[in-house]
């Protein structure tokens, strides 16, 4: 079987065993809706490829998904390079989120985390400085969910072994959450 034909078939059997997560999903889209509707922000964060994710999600509700609205705040704590290399070099590189959630989470904000493995501990001390800050907490987690599994409020764990499918499997979750929520924000 070529490359190709193989890809998409394991592509299709990994978002088709994403209609498992349905229940988990339209919870966390009413998290996100609730915080967005209250005034409070979104804190996202990821790693390598899960970090384009999470600056993509922030993007998708800072600045529009499909239809122009007014912009909701989503802070993406990956985009900060100086602050992260502050950290890696003062602290640790475990700490390079849950120093931001600490300094900019207050209750009633949620953070978001992307993280392929499960094994990212740097996620893993976001969680749990959420968690300590009361603030509520997504995570977007692959293979059996790793470490990280119920650290945050909701997990969304898409099964797999390989990388590529779990991150496109995450993808369309993503996605899906922002057309669940973009469908009931006001747009003014």
């Amino acid at each position: 079987m070529a490359l190709l034909q193989k890809a998409i078939e394991d592509s299709v059997a990994t978002l088709r065993g994403l209609a498992a997560l349905e229940e988990l999903l339209n919870r966390a889209a009413k998290l996100v809706l609730t915080c967005l509707t209250s005034g409070h922000k979104l804190l996202v964060c990821g790693n390598g490829g899960s970090a384009s994710d999470a600056t993509h999600l922030a993007t998708e509700f800072l600045c529009r998904f499909c239809e122009d609205r007014r912009p909701y705040p989503a802070i993406s704590l990956t985009a900060n390079g100086e602050f992260m290399t502050a950290v890696c070099n003062d602290y640790h590189a475990d700490e390079i989120f849950a120093r931001q959630v600490h300094g900019l989470g207050v209750k009633g904000d949620v953070l978001v985390a992307f993280t392929t493995s499960g094994k990212s501990k740097n996620v893993l001390r976001a969680l749990e400085e959420a968690k300590r800050r009361r603030v509520k907490s997504i995570c977007f987690l692959g293979r059996d969910g790793g470490f990280t599994k119920g650290a945050a409020t909701i997990d969304l764990i898409v099964k797999g072994t390989s990388t590529a499918r779990i991150q496109e499997g995450q993808k369309l979750l993503m996605h899906v959450l922002c057309e669940l929520v973009d469908e009931k924000l006001p747009k003014k």
